[in-house]
């Protein structure tokens, strides 16, 4: 169980944490959360079903798309994750634009612009 941080209300009226934790770790955190409450819904929800009258294989179906959904997911914020993890040890914060055929012509528009401007 992760312990999260209190917010306190200082004397100046405003609010401070008393443990600040770093911008990854709170994404992680909340794609783990995410993750979590996926993994109880697909818990629950077959047994909803089937306190309700459902039958058994009935539920499972369900039961089994959920759990197809919450792994695509957590695949894909895992992968998120790492891409995000490799662009700051690159040292690249800058948010990466578009890589289709359009965002490369704008991308080749930019730096056209970029060098005409240098040497008019």
């Amino acid at each position: 169980m992760s312990v999260r941080p209190h917010h306190h209300a200082s004397p100046s009226g405003t609010e401070s944490a008393s443990a600040t934790p770093s911008a990854s770790a709170a994404s992680g955190e909340s794609a783990s959360d995410v993750v979590r409450w996926a993994a109880f819904s697909c818990v629950l929800v077959p047994v909803v079903l089937v306190v309700f009258g459902t039958s058994v294989g009935g539920a499972a179906v369900p039961a089994l798309g959920l759990l197809a959904v919450t792994a695509v997911c957590r695949l894909l914020l895992r992968r998120s994750e790492q891409s995000l993890r490799a662009q700051r040890t690159a040292g690249n914060t800058r948010p990466r634009g578009r890589t289709g055929a359009r965002g490369r012509a704008t991308e080749a528009r930019r730096e056209t612009d970029a060098s005409e401007a240098a040497h008019p």
